[in-house]
């Protein structure tokens, strides 16, 4: 195919990006079984993981890591190769701190009951 048929996905939406949308699941599903897996949940507000996940993807995409999407870096690149804020970032990892909060511990009052979420919610919540 040629590349005007496929859109780079720093362009292109997520919904009509091959790329970004296997990134968009990959990240999801990674999401989901990061949490099943040290006991967080995703925030109470749907809304706030699927914009989370979305950026995730899209780091990924466009970075080749997926960068918290919830800081401000000066460089970008640099940030992904020192990988302290890639996800899960260093402070995840170490502390269960997650500024995002996309992974919550059960004593945070924003975590919600859930440690999953569909990619057409996420999709639906991110266009809506």
């Amino acid at each position: 195919m040629s590349d005007a048929a496929n859109p780079s996905p720093a362009t292109a939406p997520l919904d009509g990006a091959p790329k970004a949308a296997d990134s968009l699941e990959v990240i999801r599903k990674f999401a989901e079984t990061y949490a099943k897996r040290t006991g967080t949940y995703f925030c109470s507000d749907p809304g706030v993981t699927a914009v989370v996940l979305e950026g995730l993807a899209r780091h990924k995409d466009d970075l080749g890591g997926a960068l918290c999407p919830c800081r401000h870096y000066e460089d970008k690149e640099a940030e992904v190769a020192q990988a302290f804020w890639n996800c899960p970032c260093v402070p995840m990892r170490e502390r269960k701190e997650c500024h995002c909060m996309l992974f919550l511990t059960e004593d945070n009052p924003f975590r919600g009951e859930s440690q999953t979420i569909s990619l057409e919610e996420v999709k639906s919540l991110v266009a809506g």
